[in-house]
């Protein structure tokens, strides 16, 4: 590394607030407000940035934080590292903020937001091997490659974006920018996701006498190929069959196909999408009874989202949904484990499971807690 770019990395370490006139960059402000609402509306708020800032003991946290990576010298490694929110650290910032956050507060919102961070920067700034690393994560990456992305990353987080909370902490930048360097941007592909593919079946919505049918809708979750170029996998095209089937019984309004760009790692293929369009050509399902949820990588994930979007809906949360999928998964959703697995994931579960249909259907009711942002799993916003 040349001269230049040693010391473009030392000050790449100290934090630098955004100035005015500074440039938009749309898409790490998406990526911004999608994962990190409450650090992001900071950004946006100089007046709230600087009250916070100005407690003595968020000032000396920080100061602590700079003073951390400043020791780190040249060393990219140890500039990552020292990214990483303390637990002590993380509860200096909880207990300072007073506005936004989920229904409970925004201290409990601070957190996630903040090992958020950690997360993205362990997994794709360390190394740190993913949860579902099939799927997750940067994979196998020659060391110059690493280097880049982490020295890229660094210059980033230093370099002014307007609405940016770097005057708090570059981690949120750092963090971004490993998410962009690594082409993981697909929290924010579908955007607006109630317009677009969605806007018939919302349109639609907005007259709906959700009296009339026996559920809000049908949920057929996502079960990813692990073929590369292969856009629907074998299940998911046993799950289509399913789906249309159920809707000719004629008491569910929608289906709401969930699924990402999960399986297999990197693929350009978004499995809710590719679903859509094959009950349209495949199935005659009308455009205006399909919703589509294009971000969940995990069956925890295909829940919780599929119920996000039965609230944007304005779906009454008192009455069942029905989930579509093939035995095994059915099965595995209805077992103990996968109870004890959202709330690992996700701190809560995203809807109560019911009775059992048949072997490939199971009643759901939806919960209001599932509006909750955490971003310890960054592509599943």
């Amino acid at each position: 590394m040349t001269a230049v770019m040693f010391a473009a990395t030392a000050l790449s370490l100290m934090a630098v607030p955004a100035s005015a006139g500074t440039a938009r960059d749309t898409v790490a402000e998406a990526l911004s407000a999608r994962l990190f609402p409450l650090l992001d509306a900071l950004g946006r708020n100089p007046s709230a940035m600087n009250a916070l800032q100005a407690r003595p003991e968020v000032a000396a946290m920080l100061r602590g934080r700079y003073d951390r990576r400043v020791a780190c010298g040249n060393d990219l490694g140890c500039a990552a590292q020292a990214m990483v929110w303390t637990d002590d650290e993380a509860q200096v910032v909880a207990a300072a903020v007073v506005d936004g956050g989920a229904d409970d507060g925004p201290a409990a919102q601070a957190r996630r937001e903040i090992a958020g961070i950690n997360v993205i920067v362990r997994t794709y700034g360390i190394g740190q091997v993913p949860g579902y690393p099939q799927i997750d994560g940067a994979g196998a990456l020659d060391p110059q490659e690493i280097r880049t992305r982490l020295q890229a990353a660094a210059w980033l987080s230093q370099t002014a974006r307007a609405g940016s909370a770097q005057a708090l902490d570059p981690s949120v930048e750092f963090a971004l920018a490993l998410l962009d360097g690594s082409d993981r941007t697909d929290a924010v592909g579908f955007e607006p996701l109630l317009g677009g593919l969605n806007a018939p079946a919302m349109k639609r919505a907005k007259s709906l006498d959700w009296k009339h049918w026996r559920y809000s809708a049908m949920i057929v979750t996502g079960v990813g190929p692990e073929v590369s170029d292969m856009a629907l996998s074998p299940f998911g095209k046993y799950h289509l069959r399913l789906a249309a089937q159920r809707f000719a019984a004629g008491d569910v309004p929608f289906i709401i196909v969930t699924g990402g760009r999960a399986h297999p790692r990197a693929t350009r293929f978004a499995e809710a999408q590719e679903m859509r369009a094959a009950l349209i050509a495949r199935y005659g399902i009308p455009a205006e009874a399909i919703v589509i949820e294009p971000y969940a990588r995990h069956t925890t994930t295909n829940l919780r989202n599929a119920t996000r979007l039965l609230m944007a809906m304005g779906a009454p949360l008192d009455k069942d949904t029905i989930i579509v999928c093939n035995p095994g998964q059915s099965a595995a959703i209805e077992s103990a484990q996968f109870v004890q697995r959202n709330l690992t994931e996700l701190g809560y579960e995203p809807g109560n499971v019911g009775a059992r249909i048949s072997p490939t259907e199971l009643e759901f009711r939806p919960s209001a807690l599932s509006a909750r942002i955490d971003p310890r799993d960054p592509l599943d916003p």
